[in-house]
C-alpha cells in the first residue's frame, strides 16, 4: 500500500486473482481505478472497505462526554472491512511482541521476497498466497528479523484451512473461538484479524502494550490494565471497537513518560 498525494495506491491478491486499485476522495466521493484479474473485485468490493457496511445502530454517545464530543465531531467515522484474510492474518502475526517498525520491514522483506509485482502502472508487490506462505524456509523468515514463535504461528495458521468457516462464521465470538484454535493465535491476533478482515464493531485488541493504557487515559484520566478496559467498555458491549476509533479520533492520548522501546534485533544471535 503506498499513498501518492491524494491517491492510495492498494496491492492485494483477491479471490479472483491479483489486482491493484487506487483511491481517491473528491468532493464527498470515493472514485477507484483498478487493474489486473482482481480489478472487479476490487472495485465491487470498495464501499465495504470504505465502512458502507458498517452498522451503528444503536450505539449509545451520551455515556461519557468524550464520546459524545468525538462523535460529534467525528460523524462520518465508519469501520472497513478488507474482505481479505491472508494479509490480515499473516500481518497480525509478524506484528506480535514486536515494534509496528519491526513488523513493517518484515512484512515488505518477506512480500519482496515471495510475493509478486502487481499490475498497474506503480511498482508494487502483492503478499504470497496463504499456500505459499506454508513454503516460505526457515531462514528467510529469520533473514527478515521474524522470531520462530511467529515464523511457527504463520505457517501454522497457512495451513489449518481457516479461511471458509472464518467468512461462514455466525458473529465475531465464533471467528473468535475459531482463530484461537490455532497454535500461536491468541486473543489479540484473533482481534485484529477480526478488525481488519471483517470490520468486526466489537473486537478488543486484549494483550496490547498501549491500548489499555490509552482507553483507560481517555476515559477516566489514568491508565488500566486489561480487565479495567474491558469493564469502562462494558456498557457499549457489541461496539465496543467503535468507542476505541472514537478515542482514537477524539485526539486525546496519554503523555509518554519514558524512552521509546529500543528494538531488539537477534538475526545476529
Amino acid at each position: 500500500m503506498r499513498w501518492e498525494n491524494d491517491v492510495l495506491w492498494r496491492a492485494v491478491r483477491t479471490p479472483e486473482g491479483v489486482g491493484t486499485i487506487a483511491l481517491r476522495q473528491e468532493q464527498g466521493a470515493i472514485r477507484a481505478s483498478a487493474w489486473g484479474e482482481g480489478a472487479a473485485w476490487l472495485i465491487d468490493q470498495v464501499p465495504a472497505l470504505c465502512g458502507a457496511h458498517d452498522d451503528d445502530a444503536g450505539f449509545d454517545t451520551s455515556r461519557h462526554p468524550l464520546i459524545a464530543d468525538a462523535a460529534r465531531n467525528n460523524p462520518g467515522l465508519r469501520i472497513g472491512r478488507s474482505d481479505l484474510l491472508a494479509d490480515a492474518l499473516i500481518s497480525a502475526i509478524l506484528e506480535q511482541k514486536v515494534t509496528a517498525l519491526q513488523a513493517f520491514h518484515a512484512w515488505r522483506d518477506l512480500i519482496y521476497w515471495h510475493g509478486e509485482r502487481a499490475p498497474g502502472p506503480r511498482r508494487l508487490w502483492v503478499a504470497p498466497a496463504l499456500a505459499t506462505w506454508r513454503t516460505i524456509p526457515s531462514w528467510d523468515w529469520h533473514r527478515a528479523g521474524v522470531e520462530p514463535p511467529q515464523s511457527r504461528a504463520a505457517v501454522t495458521a497457512a495451513a489449518s484451512g481457516l479461511q471458509e468457516r472464518l467468512f461462514a462464521a455466525a458473529d465475531g465470538a465464533e471467528r473468535e473461538r475459531l482463530l484461537t484454535t490455532v497454535r500461536g493465535i491468541g486473543v489479540w491476533t484473533a482481534a485484529e484479524v477480526r478488525i481488519r478482515t471483517f470490520g468486526d464493531p466489537d473486537a478488543v485488541s486484549f494483550g496490547d502494550f498501549h491500548l489499555a493504557h490509552e482507553v483507560g487515559y481517555a476515559l477516566t484520566g489514568s491508565r488500566v490494565d486489561d480487565d479495567g478496559m474491558r469493564e469502562l467498555l462494558e456498557p457499549w458491549a457489541g461496539q465496543r471497537q467503535r468507542v476505541i476509533r472514537l478515542i482514537f479520533a477524539s485526539g486525546v492520548i496519554e503523555p509518554r513518560r519514558a524512552p521509546r522501546l529500543h528494538p531488539e534485533d537477534h538475526r545476529d544471535r
